[in-house]
């Protein structure tokens, strides 16, 4: 039976064409200490690299 892996599940999203999105780390706290154009480019989801995303892909079965 194939699983879904949960963490993983909850840190990555799928979008309509297969590709896979992720957050900006480092964006929870010690904000003031960033500049304004780096929490700009932080709020926005990132894209997972080829090489990572065919790994993380096996982990989401059910598309997730």
């Amino acid at each position: 039976m194939q699983k879904t892996n949960k963490s993983v599940a909850k840190r990555f999203k799928i979008t309509s064409g297969g590709t896979l999105l992720r957050r900006t780390p480092g964006f929870r706290h010690l904000l003031a200490s960033k500049s304004t154009r780096a929490k700009r480019r932080a709020a926005r989801d990132k894209r997972v690299s080829p090489g990572h995303a065919a790994k993380i892909k096996m982990c989401l079965p059910f598309g997730c």
